[in-house]
């Protein structure tokens, strides 16, 4: 949920008695807009006296300047203004509105500081920056006494721009990406015994006051397509499991669509393969793919996205209950294929196995992506800021990429091939489940390859970057809804009519 409840896009008028952010190139030069305002004096005596260098995200807040009707002045570098990309945008709102705190107004001069054209989609990267900052999980925390500063009641951002109204309509988009973002965020950092399978798919269920078809199957569907690797990972647990399919029909009824797959095991103990205490809380947040795919689709119908899209969930929670999957368990998955337990830990996989040969039979999508927090290998190899990409197809990996550059979501390609699939090869099944220590993240890929036909795919290893990921400008949260504007922008600049 966001605590900044307004923002508004106005043409520049008379200087505000109260809060003003203004921008700063590395030369502490101000744009056309703010000089303007008569701040620049200001600015250069107390940039001076606190050794502010308007370095790219810094900040420097004026309390009560002299010689200007403010309560406050917020400087915010932007570092050369030659170096700006559009994603800088985003962070400079974001180090903005974490300056200004919560429970403030304030009014934001966008524009370059070197006095070149600032586009209108400045403008609306900053406003979706401060509205990404402004996020806040605190539904189970006891309200705080107010201090008298207001902050339990939300901000509110006036943004001044050269080009109001074509802000206002970029807007319209970042809004709907901001509220996307938020509810995937919301998802993961639900606590496991609020957020089951069946809560999961009722909330994914409210997309159809947006326009998007739900469709739930139940355990007894899925029984009947014969999905043996994803009822396997759901038998240990009380709680059924749920396979969740959203439609968003915003292209022609011709086009092919596009489709995204979540992994959503609402909490994994490891099953019998069981988990070390330590930690074992953050695996809550083990449903990331589908809190990012349930947040794009949500974006996708709020802004009306001119495309045909397919979100799926499959959802479970893996436990060690007397019911549960063994090591050395063979399952049946949907496409036919057998699979050989070897570590019920390697849950997410099996479930994804499912949902991928079932997508692709029913829908025959134009290519599909998974999301999954799927192996701790891929924070040894990437970290916790870059996911790892695995995919059969180079020009849906080179828009992909692009994506990420382009909105700060990056994905780095790692390899697959045959000799990495031969680590999967059962002595019992067709194939195995886990191929052991070396090459984690990549057998993981080569296992769900194999339930993945013609069609053009990509994996996404969100486990680094969907939770407990670095603090940035624009996520101050413990799930950052990683994925929902990275594949937004996949969307928008490739596939969209």
């Amino acid at each position: 949920m966001t605590k900044l409840s307004e923002i508004a896009f106005a043409r520049p008028g008379r200087a505000p008695s109260g809060t003003l952010i203004v921008l700063a190139g590395d030369d502490l030069r101000l744009g056309a807009i703010a000089r303007s305002l008569g701040v620049e004096d200001v600015v250069k005596r107390a940039a001076a006296a606190a050794s502010f260098k308007g370095k790219a995200m810094t900040t420097l807040d004026i309390l009560a300047p002299a010689g200007v009707a403010l309560d406050r002045l917020i400087v915010v570098g932007t570092g050369k203004p030659g170096d700006l990309k559009e994603r800088d945008w985003a962070r400079l709102g974001g180090a903005a509105l974490g300056t200004l705190g919560r429970g403030r107004q304030a009014t934001a001069v966008v524009e370059r500081p070197d006095g070149k054209k600032t586009p209108a989609s400045a403008a609306a990267g900053f406003a979706l920056g401060a509205q990404l900052r402004s996020y806040v999980f605190d539904k189970y925390k006891k309200p705080a006494a107010d201090d008298g500063n207001g902050d339990r009641q939300p901000s509110s951002l006036a943004i001044w721009s050269a080009e109001p109204a074509d802000a206002r309509k970029a807007w319209r988009a970042g809004e709907a990406l901001a509220a996307g973002t938020a509810l995937a965020r919301d998802l993961v950092n639900e606590p496991p015994n609020i957020l089951g399978p069946v809560e999961f798919a009722a909330r994914a269920k409210e997309l159809s006051a947006l326009g998007v078809e739900v469709e739930v199957l139940t355990e007894k569907e899925m029984k009947a397509l014969g999905m043996g690797a994803l009822l396997g990972v759901a038998q240990g647990s009380v709680r059924p499991p749920r396979l969740v399919v959203l439609r968003w029909n915003g292209g022609k009824a011709k086009d092919q669509p596009v489709a995204f797959i979540g992994k959503g095991v609402v909490f994994d103990t490891g099953g019998i393969s069981i988990k070390p205490a330590g930690g074992m809380e953050d695996m809550k947040g083990d449903m990331g793919g589908a809190a990012a795919v349930t947040g794009l689709m949500h974006t996708l119908a709020a802004r009306k996205a001119k495309v045909n899209a397919i979100g799926v969930l499959g959802i479970v929670e893996n436990m060690p209950d007397g019911a549960a999957q063994r090591p050395g368990d063979i399952v049946t998955a949907m496409s036919g294929k057998t699979i050989e337990i070897i570590n019920t830990d390697a849950e997410g996989r099996l479930v994804l196995a499912d949902c991928l040969h079932y997508v692709e039979e029913r829908f025959k999508p134009r290519f599909m992506v998974n999301l999954a927090t799927l192996t701790g290998a891929i924070t040894v190899a990437l970290g916790s800021q870059i996911a790892g990409l695995f995919s059969n197809d180079d020009a849906l990996s080179n828009a992909l990429a692009a994506a990420g550059e382009e909105t700060g979501e990056r994905v780095w390609r790692m390899p697959m091939g045959p000799e990495y699939d031969k680590l999967m090869d059962s002595r019992f099944a067709d194939v195995k489940n886990a191929g052991g220590r070396q090459a984690g993240s990549i057998t993981a890929a080569q296992f769900l390859r194999r339930f993945v036909k013609d069609t053009p795919w990509a994996h996404l290893d969100i486990a680094g970057t969907a939770l407990d990921s670095p603090q940035t400008e624009i996520n101050r949260s413990w799930s950052s809804g990683w994925g929902v504007r990275l594949l937004d922008r996949l969307v928008a600049d490739k596939y969209e009519g």
